[in-house]
């Protein structure tokens, strides 16, 4: 496939800092692809999307979007994009429905009209659909500023997702929403993806959102640290390992030097398999075992770790 998104040694440094925040970055998305930017809070994700939408300009290195550049052609970026921010930026003055309205019309999918009744039906009819996934219908004719927070998210959704966007970027989109309402969001991301091919590009600190994705990519201070898939991510840094114990600690110390089995105690003792399945190694143990543990790393684990050594 190709790509949808290209960045090459991108670096940014606001007004006045004494450091970059962002430090020569390089990765690519592939169109339909469902691509993580992973990191800790102030890691460089949100200064990174906003350079791929076009509202902050990078100081160095450059930025394509379906094939436009980020710096010189940002209308053309503009027409392709879907975008969700942190921050709200919704008309607090205005209903729901008609912060929507605004914003297909300001894309040029719909003429204006004055009333909601009065929108041609297939604008009445995906807003009916989005707003029923996101579980907010009875809402949308409500003013923004009578709305809870979480409600306010669930609208901007329904608004970045209007215009069927080439590319959606998502800065922290579940933020504030209720359990339900993440799943409903995901599961519609998944079906608009199969359909339409959309090409999800999502920065969050959730780890659990990035598991599912087909590529991650982890930022820690303004650096990629480690990219791949999950699975990638996961099998080229911590092994598996064993954690076993004996009521004989000091036999089972002593075997497992003789053996050549590298081992520290934690205050079990950790075996790392290092390309050994788990079976191999129990079974050359003579020592009775009293516990018996695997552990395979999830892709949390690697996160922590990955931004622990860097912090170091």
């Amino acid at each position: 496939m190709k790509r949808v998104i290209e960045v090459e040694s991108l670096v940014k440094r606001y007004h006045g800092a004494e450091t970059d925040a962002v430090k020569g970055i390089s990765f690519s998305v592939r169109q339909g692809e469902f691509f993580t930017l992973l990191g800790p809070n102030g890691a460089g994700k949100t200064t990174t999307i906003s350079i791929l939408t076009t509202t902050l300009s990078p100081t160095g290195g450059s930025a394509r979007v379906a094939g436009f550049d980020c710096r010189t052609q940002q209308s053309e970026v503009r027409r392709r994009v879907g975008i969700i921010f942190q921050k709200r930026s919704l008309d607090q003055n205005l209903t729901a429905e008609e912060n929507v309205r605004f914003h297909t019309v300001l894309y040029g999918m719909f003429p204006w009209r004055p009333a909601f009744r009065l929108m041609p039906k297939a604008y009445r009819e995906r807003v009916g659909e989005l707003a029923g996934i996101l579980g907010i219908g009875a809402e949308m004719g409500k003013p923004v500023r009578t709305l809870s927070g979480g409600m306010q998210r669930k609208l901007e959704i329904v608004r970045s997702l209007m215009h069927r966007p080439l590319v959606l970027f998502l800065d922290e989109p579940t933020a504030g929403l209720d359990p339900q309402s993440r799943r409903n969001l995901w599961e519609y991301l998944r079906d608009s993806r199969e359909r339409s091919g959309t090409t999800v590009f999502l920065t969050t600190h959730y780890i659990d959102e990035a598991e599912d994705c087909d590529h991650v990519c982890i930022i820690n201070n303004g650096r990629i640290v480690a990219e791949g898939s999950p699975h990638d991510v996961k099998a080229a840094l911590t092994a598996q390992y064993l954690l076993v114990d004996a009521h004989d600690r000091a036999g089972l110390r002593e075997e497992l030097r003789s053996r050549g089995v590298a081992f520290r105690e934690t205050p079990l003792f950790r075996i790392e398999l290092d390309g050994m399945s788990a079976h191999q190694v129990l079974r050359s143990i003579e020592t009775p075992l009293t516990v018996v543990q695997t552990h395979a790393p999830s892709l949390e684990d690697e996160y922590l770790e990955i931004v622990g050594k860097v912090a170091e």
